[in-house]
């Protein structure tokens, strides 16, 4: 369980609170008007933000000091954050091990992530080499690897066209269902929401309120809400 206690991010005018929690394997879209601190959010769980005060407890051990990389999480950018000089299957096995000396088995685990999001054969590639969407299997293939209980996402298929987006959301299901990994995407697109999220965030006014339904948030939006969608 991932428990947002009393939680303040604070940098000059910019403030965030969150008092919330969400349960292992829980599907939750983040979504809110630009600049209101979504991928701050999601920064301050990774351990790239520290908070101004509150805890941020993963199965009641509070992670606030905690090393990102010492920390139960994996975390998806929006360019993948794939290193351009090393090749796909370097990339991966770095999440196993930051020297890359990697064991026969890690090195046939490598292998059999790539196959399992379609990238088989293209261990030797460099992310140059791949399409956008090529690119995204692979950022998910290394949360496979790394099989992290929680996963972050941060806008990571905003520059793919609607069907490759349906796609990579599909794929995702998968790895969070072979993981168990409870899974927070920020998402400007409400159908991304609705497609992929049992629960929804809304940050908005400084507040990154506490879960709801995805279906009944959308379906009755409080007013900020509202006003984002501009409805």
């Amino acid at each position: 369980m991932l428990r947002l206690d009393a939680l303040t991010l604070q940098q000059d005018d910019f403030r965030l609170t969150a008092d919330w929690q969400i349960e292992a394997g829980a599907r939750v879209a983040v979504i809110g008007p630009s600049g209101a601190g979504k991928s701050t959010l999601l920064m301050a769980i990774a351990g790239f933000f520290a908070p101004a005060s509150g805890r941020i407890l993963w199965q009641g051990q509070d992670l606030v000091g905690v090393a990102p990389g010492d920390r139960p999480v994996s975390m998806l950018f929006q360019d993948q954050n794939l290193f351009p000089h090393l090749t796909l299957a370097q990339n991966l096995g770095l999440g196993l091990n930051p020297g890359l000396r990697l064991t026969p088995a890690q090195a046939q685990a490598v292998e059999a992530a790539l196959t399992r999001v379609g990238l088989d054969g293209m261990g030797a590639r460099k992310p140059a080499q791949l399409s956008g969407g090529q690119q995204g299997r692979a950022a998910l293939a290394r949360a496979l690897l790394r099989a992290r209980p929680l996963i972050l996402l941060d806008e990571p298929f905003a520059a793919l066209g609607p069907a490759l987006k349906t796609e990579m959301l599909e794929l995702l299901a998968e790895v969070a269902s072979a993981t168990g990994a409870a899974v927070l995407m920020v998402t400007h697109d409400p159908d991304d929401a609705q497609r992929f999220a049992e629960q929804t965030v809304l940050v908005a006014g400084g507040v990154a309120h506490a879960p709801k339904p995805t279906a009944a948030l959308f379906a009755q939006p409080p007013e900020a809400l509202r006003a984002y969608l501009g409805h």
